[in-house]
């Protein structure tokens, strides 16, 4: 690889590349080594971590690093947005059951110099986060959709 992916300094933000094909590449090769995710896994996460990091930003300062419970709640807050009471399933066919899934892709990504890490970082932070089920089918509001419009028009 031409080395054009490096990790930021907060380390747990995403790389940004001047080349998104590196960064594509990356992803592909990750995905080809581990064989057990599928790139769009390994894109979701990196979009979830972006979120969460300019997240945290929205209460002033420069860049920190976010804590595997928070890049959890960053994907939990991302798959509902996008993929409502499908995530579970999106996640499925995906190769990701549970959250020490997302845990295994960070440290791929890591391992990868895509992302950065401290020492305190851990595989078990991502242990139990939250049941996809639960977070994605049981908890969604299903009446929402049915909402006011919000010009208080029926």
């Amino acid at each position: 690889m031409t080395g054009a992916i490096v990790p930021t300094p907060c380390c747990a933000a995403a790389a940004r590349t001047d080349d998104p094909m590196d960064l594509e590449t990356a992803i592909l090769d990750l995905a080809e080594k581990h064989g057990r995710y599928r790139p769009a896994a390994y894109h979701f996460t990196l979009q979830a971590v972006h979120v969460t990091v300019d997240r945290s930003r929205e209460g002033g300062g420069g860049p920190r690093h976010v804590s595997g419970g928070e890049v959890l709640e960053g994907i939990r807050g991302l798959a509902r947005a996008r993929f409502g009471p499908m995530a579970k399933t999106v996640f499925e066919q995906w190769g990701v059951g549970k959250t020490e899934d997302f845990g295994e892709i960070v440290f791929q990504l890591v391992e990868a110099g895509i992302l950065g890490k401290t020492e305190e970082d851990q595989m078990s932070d991502f242990a139990r986060g939250f049941d996809f089920e639960q977070a994605f089918v049981r908890e969604y509001d299903w009446l929402d959709g049915f909402a006011a419009p919000p010009d208080g028009s029926s």
